[in-house]
Order: C-alpha cells, then structure tokens, then sequence
C-alpha cells in the first residue's frame, strides 16, 4: 500500500468504541481523529489535518463519505443528510468517494444480475484500523481494514482499502488491495468512484492529454433521456470535447458519460486530471493507466444531485458485467494472487494548481 515508511504506531479499532457524541480518539501534532456514530446507526471517523478533514466510514466499505479541504466542499450535492446503514450503495448514494467492484462493476444491464457498482462499497468490514508515521515525504496518517467475502461453492477474496492524509496537505491517498483466496481464479472489475463536487463554470482538463474521448453510445435503464439531452448527446458524440467547461447545467440532466482512451502519462508513469475553479483553485485527480486501463468522466446536474466526477480511474467500463466481458475488460485474478491499486487526490490552491501546470508543461 502507499504512503508506508518505517515505525509507525497503528491503532486498532472496534465498532463499541464508537458512541453518539464525537470522541478525540487519536491526536498529534499534525493530525486529529474523531469517532462518532450517525443517528442512523453508521459509524464514522474525521480524519483531520491543518486544511481540512475526511469523514471515512470504518465499517461500511471504508467509504469516503465527505471531504472538505480549504473551507471548500469537495462532495457531490445529494439527499442524503447522514449515510444510511445499506447493503447496496444506491441505498446511501451521497457519499465523496467509494470503491466500485470488485467482482461486478458498473450499471447492470437487462441481461445483469448485479447491484449497481457491485458488492465492495457497502461491504461489511471485518477490522478497521488507525496507522500514523513518517517518510521521506512527512508525516501521514491512515485508516485501514479488511473484508473477506466468501461464499460456499464460489468467490473468496480478501479486499485491503485504505486512505492516506498528509500533513498540512489538501491532497490525500486512496489505496485497495485485493489477494484471491479461492482455488480458482476470480472476475475482477474495480472502478475507484470520486464524486467529486459540481462546480459552476469550472472547467476540466487533462494536461498529457488521451488518444480519444468517447461519449457512452449505451442508455442505462436508470436514464430517462428527453429530446433536447438526446440533442445534446449528438453534438458530443461528434466533438466530446464540448464537455470541457460546465456552463449548461441545464443540458446535464440526466447524466453525462465520457470515456478516455490510451490516457498519457508522465515520466513517472502518472496520468493527470484537473476540475479548475473559476478562482484558479482545482480538484485533482492523478492514477497510473498501467493500473487503471480505462478512465471515465460523469456529469450529472438537477436539483437532487449534482455532480462533476470528472475523474473516474477504472480497470473497466462502467456498462456492466455482460458488456465489459464481451469486450474483453473482465480482469481474471489468479489463485493466491493480488492486484494493487493507488491514487492521489483532492483540492489544490490556486499557487499549487499552477505550480503543477508548469511542472507538466
């Protein structure tokens, strides 16, 4: 996993440990951790640093649920007041981030008989855990845990996600490891699910650049399309690149989908996406495309939901089992063997944004 670099104190947590007020469960003097449990009975922790604060939810699929980092908002407009205890994660969909698979992935088609985004984002956790040391880039803290899913006469996996903040850094690190306990090999399909938050007028882009940008062809049963988005999805197939700036919010409803293909990457092998704000702070997202071979982009804007994931590092499309199988996106995991996947994102100051546009240049 990334981030880790020598002694480290590691904290082990336990679901009755966590009551209806917050609780300082860890303090130093680069980062705080509260405790806490929702009226709704789910569990969560702040994971706080000097520009701002993660709220991780230890034991339901270690999902991101808000982000906030120089007073700025990073999640997704929603209707959810609190996360909800749920098996499935439309059931709490409001949340920054969660992990999408791992067996099944995406939005399932007729012919699909997998829940929306699979069986990793509400998983049950087994153990959870607070880690915090030190290494060449300073000090850092963690939330860790394990899921074993295991069903009689079919998959058995182990699934390690983790989140990494840094001190004094509105940047931070999302992690999943994933090691097939079963005597035969295993689907794999991950998608790292950034909802990151609407900007008006905000405008993406990707510095290296892709080969090619394409408009999802394919209408989810959940989309209901009207004459003027299915107008508008026409223009886009035939210059995608008119989904740069998020001036027509009106036209995002229902939802946008684009695809990147052969996204380029630096000398250190890392692919870079900005959501830039009209006042020249942005959301940032880079991956390595040797992990993540394919990379998707979902605007959605209406008075429930609004949402610019303009970002989403995947090992597949998001069209479901059936379709990603019959194009070959289904990843095979051997017995024994594991996948690692990393990433870095979060907020950027309008100083920091341009240092990094002019280390790319």
């Amino acid at each position: 996993m990334s981030g880790a670099g020598g002694d480290s104190l590691r904290i082990p947590l336990y679901p009755q440990d966590f009551g209806q007020a917050p609780r300082v469960v860890l303090e130093s003097a680069h980062f705080s951790v509260r405790a806490w449990t929702y009226p709704s009975g789910v569990k969560a922790l702040s994971l706080e640093n000097a520009r701002g604060r993660l709220v991780v939810l230890p034991w339901q699929g270690q999902m991101i649920w808000a982000a906030e980092f120089d007073g700025c908002n990073l999640t997704m407009h929603n209707m959810f007041s609190q996360p909800r205890p749920s098996a499935t994660v439309i059931g709490t969909y409001g949340c920054f981030m969660f992990h999408s698979g791992l067996l099944r992935n995406g939005c399932p088609a007729p012919e699909d008989d997998h829940p929306l985004h699979g069986e990793m984002p509400c998983a049950p956790m087994d153990s959870a855990w607070l880690q915090a040391g030190e290494d060449e880039q300073g000090a850092w803290l963690r939330l860790g845990g394990d899921y074993e899913y295991v069903q009689g006469f079919g998959d058995h996996y182990r699934a390690s996600p983790s989140v990494t903040l840094r001190a004094a850094s509105g940047l931070f690190e999302i992690a999943l490891q994933v090691v097939n306990l079963a005597g035969k090999p295993m689907d794999l399909m991950y998608m790292a699910h950034m909802n990151y938050a609407y900007v008006p007028g905000g405008s993406m882009s990707q510095p290296l650049g892709c080969a090619r940008t394409r408009v999802r062809s394919s209408v989810p049963a959940h989309v209901r399309p009207t004459p003027a988005w299915s107008a508008y999805m026409e223009e886009l197939t035939a210059d995608p690149e008119g989904l740069q700036v998020l001036d027509s919010p009106q036209l995002y409803d229902p939802e946008i989908v684009c695809f990147f293909d052969q996204v380029r990457s630096d000398a250190d092998g890392q692919a870079h996406f900005l959501l830039e704000h009209p006042d020249g702070a942005a959301f940032y997202t880079r991956y390595s495309p040797q992990q993540f071979e394919h990379a998707a982009r979902w605007v959605l804007h209406n008075a429930d939901q609004q949402v610019a994931a303009f970002v989403l590092p995947a090992t597949c499309e998001p069209e479901g089992y059936r379709a990603e199988q019959a194009k070959g996106n289904v990843h095979s995991l051997a017995p024994g063997a594991s996948a690692r996947f990393n990433l870095s994102t979060g907020y950027l100051s309008p100083s920091e944004r341009r240092t990094l546009e002019a280390a790319l240049a």
